[in-house]
């Protein structure tokens, strides 16, 4: 489960594209990713699906444009003919010009230079005497050094080692949006861009999958290395992470969609299809209208991707058609965050701006078997992957609420949370749960904190906050993996990556090295984090990490439970 809830996707144009800023997050496990990820090539089919998703796309900008040339028609009005007869005079000038210029050049006979012969193999070149021409470097005796050292070195350059991570991250740089893959060499205390794709819009919310999509129905033993990425556009776009160099995704979920096989289909039917869904903006049952603000693949059953939008709905999707299977309308407000049961395949759970959870039964014709209600607006819903009998809901206020499923309300205003904790002064934007440490939270704020948690029978407790110099904080992600399982993932409103060691933190290690197996803690000494950070201009006292991906030893601006 993956999201983001805050005031972007109520307000995208004020001042987010004057800044970096890193939205959303997600790790991906050691040994999913292919060890030398592929260069993208294009063959006839694959330019024939980018040429019709280019060909759309270009239909689209015409038809903005002549939307919103159509509701200024002033700005036309002006004109009167004198600046059309300036215009035609204009044009009869470079005509002229163009004229002369040609006969200028036809000496030169410059319509045939490229007809030259093109000397045969071995043929000596008379210009230059004994000079022979060879169509391969290999061929010619004198050229000893070939170019298969630089493609080695670059090839090695790509590689993901089994012992390396991936983190992907979803940023705005500039107005312009893109996906940067990062590898996470922990070992090395190294962090790099590896490589990044485009985007068509902000993006709001990112989710891994592991089935191949865009590449036939696959079967049940098909794995793949895959991220599916929500933005203010209501699609949904699928793309190849072992793929570099990509510039269009390999599926799309919604009204861009091409279908499950987009070569056979007919470009002319599509256009049309295409234009006539792109007229309504009609709340549906077959693709989102509005942004789309979570996203939540199921591990039990993995051709299911489920999605959250502000049009107040949550649709299933079918990966391997790329079809909206069911649409869902159990929420009044923006639907902004879902997760589904870890071991219940049909049950999903959602918050809401109506500040209403559901826990709904997606198999069932009456889906909702449950609803909780808080104070102030959700902002994230996640299931405790250690007892998925109950889970946690933050809010807009900076709640932390605890819920047992079991024990469901019979209205929303009757709600008896488990317990409850005033976690932040500001929204708790950010929320993950330890997958591999029991009762270990972080949760990350719009205040620029980030806390972890000590989740125990009588309750939680703060271990300890750390503002990183990220900025707002827009998302927090522990590793997937036992071997770095204290390793947290830090982005926010600045544009930075940072991965926090947390065993570095002496708290945490009293708190949690008892309850986790064998893994990396780190020796005794200073906080070390691990970061990208792209914008030089961080204030000191905000404990920012120097740029260049090297791990850097901060013992400033830390509030620990064991100093307290």
């Amino acid at each position: 489960m993956q999201n983001n809830h805050f005031s972007i996707v109520l307000c995208p144009h004020e001042d987010i594209c004057e800044m970096s800023m890193i939205t959303a997050s997600l790790w991906v496990r050691r040994g999913a990713a292919a060890a030398f990820p592929a260069k993208y090539e294009v063959n006839e089919k694959e330019l024939a699906r980018i040429s019709r998703l280019a060909k759309l796309q270009l239909e689209d900008a015409k038809d903005d444009l002549s939307e919103a040339q159509n509701a200024h028609p002033e700005r036309d009005s002006g004109r009167d003919s004198s600046d059309d007869e300036e215009v035609e005079e204009e044009d009869v000038k470079m005509t002229t010009s163009n004229a002369d210029a040609d006969n200028d050049l036809k000496e030169y006979d410059l319509d045939t230079y490229d007809d030259e012969q093109i000397p045969q193999e071995g043929q000596v070149l008379d210009m230059f005497g004994s000079l022979a021409y060879h169509q391969s470097n290999a061929d010619d005796p004198y050229i000893t050094m070939q170019g298969d050292d630089e493609e080695d070195e670059e090839r090695e350059d790509l590689q993901v080692l089994p012992t390396d991570n991936m983190v992907v991250a979803a940023k705005v740089e500039d107005e312009v949006a893109h996906l940067e893959v990062y590898v996470y060499e922990d070992e090395a205390d190294n962090l790099y861009v590896h490589h990044d794709y485009p985007l068509p819009a902000i993006p709001l919310c990112v989710e891994w999958l592991d089935l191949p999509v865009g590449k036939g129905k696959p079967d049940a033993s098909s794995s793949g290395n895959y991220v599916a990425v929500g933005t203010l556009d209501p699609d949904i776009e699928l793309w190849d992470l072992d793929m570099i160099d990509s510039m269009y995704p390999n599926a799309i979920l919604g009204q861009g969609s091409l279908g499950e096989d987009s070569s056979k289909a007919d470009p002319d039917i599509e256009h049309k299809k295409k234009k006539k869904r792109k007229k309504s903006k009609k709340v549906n049952d077959n693709y989102h209208v509005d942004a789309v603000l979570s996203l939540a693949a199921n591990r039990l059953n993995r051709k299911l991707l489920a999605s959250a939008s502000a049009d107040k709905t949550v649709k299933l999707w079918d990966l391997t058609t790329q079809q909206c299977a069911k649409s869902f309308s159990y929420h009044t407000d923006k639907v902004c965050s879902i997760a589904w049961h870890p071991e219940e395949a049909t049950v999903l759970l959602s918050g809401s701006y109506d500040r209403t959870v559901v826990a709904a039964d997606l198999s069932l014709m009456e889906a909702v078997i449950g609803r909780w209600g808080v104070e102030s607006d959700v902002e994230t819903v996640t299931w405790d992957p250690h007892d998925p009998n109950y889970f946690y809901v933050t809010t807009e206020n900076g709640m932390i609420h605890y819920h047992d499923k079991r024990t469901a309300p019979f209205s929303p205003e009757n709600t008896k949370p488990v317990w409850t904790l005033q976690a932040h002064s500001a929204s708790v934007s950010a929320f993950d749960i330890n997958p591999v440490i029991p009762g270990f939270l972080a949760t990350g704020s719009t205040d620029k904190e980030v806390k972890l948690w000590n989740v125990q029978p009588n309750g939680p407790s703060m271990v300890v906050s750390r503002n990183l110099g990220v900025g707002k904080v827009f998302t927090t992600r522990f590793a997937p993996d036992k071997e770095v399982a204290f390793r947290l993932a830090v982005a926010g409103s600045k544009g930075a990556m940072q991965i926090w060691d947390t065993s570095t933190n002496p708290a945490v290690r009293n708190a949690f090295a008892g309850r986790v197996g064998p893994t990396r803690l780190a020796d005794e000494g200073k906080e070390r984090v691990v970061g990208m950070d792209e914008d030089s201009s961080d204030d000191e006292d905000e404990g920012g990490v120097e740029p260049g991906g090297d791990a850097v030893q901060v013992d400033d601006g830390w509030e620990s439970m064991d100093e307290v």
